[in-house]
């Protein structure tokens, strides 16, 4: 029998396997993909300085070395109908790095990297498709008919989590009928400048909002579709529009497209009736891409759930789940916020956020509401 059992090898399943050998525990990670599974798209490329310090308690030296693999971007712009609205950039210290901006999968690919200087095993092609747990341990079902029995599971496989559905647990929340296109381009964009710019009404996306954001090796683009706009034929089709989002960007620049929507959505207990199993990571919430919540609450779940286990009894693994759902709760509510804003739906928001946008020349506090507002709360008012 194992002392830890981690289901799921993407960025939470690793970070919860360093920081159970933080804790000198030993860990078996069951991943239901190969090794070398293709993994397309950015995805989550937003490393919070907080979720860099966390990494680094747990492994250290990790957090500076993810750090040094991103891109950190220190001039923020937000435009209305391509008039500049707001500009700010950031003269922090060099050695205090406050984010980093990457594609996930160098994440993951840096924590495996840590994984295995830890002495974490990580089993390849073994999808977890049963679950039964006791009130002293737990079994891991494979589709191979592999049966790993383990003391505590940590359940880090994504939005359609097997644990979660064996477990009976279930999700409570919502999705937007608002869908967005997503586009990841390589390169240098046309020579811009690294920034995060958001455009209110882009008059190039026929008035639609946009978000660019870089990382290291190339621009994240999302489109927030209309209303009757069907957001996967805008991905499909994003090489011809792409050009007019980013100046000098070409369609043979265009690596990876998708939609999705905003999903507000949190399991209903984080622990099993038994305390031998954690939820954590998009087994446990599922929040939307802006304000990058999502993998970095994730990993925060993740190292919470190691030092629950570690300590080894129900209530320090009942005390875990009911903070980390707290959490989430808190960071559904916040993205709810953002998403309120974005889709604008009631004519006083649009009417508010027209006057900034005609203020913002004369009233600085004005463009920082409206470069603020699409992201939701502040990370320091809305820990994650």
């Amino acid at each position: 029998m194992s002392e830890v059992a981690v289901v799921g090898a993407g960025p939470v399943g690793l970070a919860a396997a360093l920081a159970a050998r933080h804790h000198r525990l030993p860990v078996t990670v069951l991943e239901a993909g190969p090794e070398h599974r293709p993994r397309p798209g950015s995805r989550a490329i937003f490393v919070h300085r907080a979720t860099l310090d966390l990494l680094d308690t747990i492994h250290p030296g990790l957090g500076a070395t993810i750090a040094d693999a991103g891109l950190v971007w220190r001039t923020r712009r937000t435009l209305w109908r391509g008039r500049p609205v707001h500009t700010r950039t950031y003269h922090g210290p060099a050695h205090r790095i406050p984010f980093t901006s990457l594609p996930q999968t160098a994440v993951e690919d840096l924590l495996r990297t840590a994984c295995h200087q830890a002495g974490a095993e990580i089993c390849w092609a073994q999808p977890v498709t049963d679950l039964r747990t006791t009130h002293r341990a737990a079994e891991l079902i494979t589709a191979t008919g592999y049966c790993h029995r383990t003391r505590y599971v940590i359940a880090a496989d994504g939005a359609r989590s097997t644990v979660r559905a064996r477990l009976g647990i279930a999700l409570q929340g919502t999705t937007a009928p608002t869908g967005f296109a997503v586009a990841d381009l390589t390169g240098e964009a046309g020579g811009l400048t690294p920034a995060r710019i958001f455009h209110y009404r882009h008059p190039a996306a026929g008035g639609r909002n946009v978000l660019l954001v870089p990382f290291a090796g190339g621009w994240r683009v999302d489109v927030q579709c209309r209303d009757g706009d069907e957001a996967a034929r805008w991905a499909q089709r994003a090489a011809h529009w792409l050009p007019g989002l980013l100046p000098g960007a070409r369609p043979t620049d265009l690596t990876w497209s998708s939609a999705y929507r905003f999903h507000q959505k949190v399991a209903t207990t984080f622990t099993d009736a038994h305390h031998r199993v954690l939820l954590a990571g998009e087994a446990a919430h599922l929040l939307p891409p802006f304000g990058a919540r999502g993998m970095n609450s994730g990993i925060a779940d993740a190292v919470a759930a190691a030092a629950a286990i570690a300590r080894a009894t129900p209530q320090a693994m009942a005390a875990c789940a009911r903070g980390r759902r707290a959490a989430a709760l808190a960071n559904a509510r916040a993205a709810g916020r953002a998403l309120d804003h974005l889709q604008a739906a009631r004519p006083l928001r649009r009417t508010t956020q027209h006057a900034a946008a005609l203020l913002a020349p004369r009233l600085p506090r004005a463009g920082r509401w409206l470069d603020h507002a699409p992201f939701g709360p502040p990370l320091h008012t809305v820990p994650y």
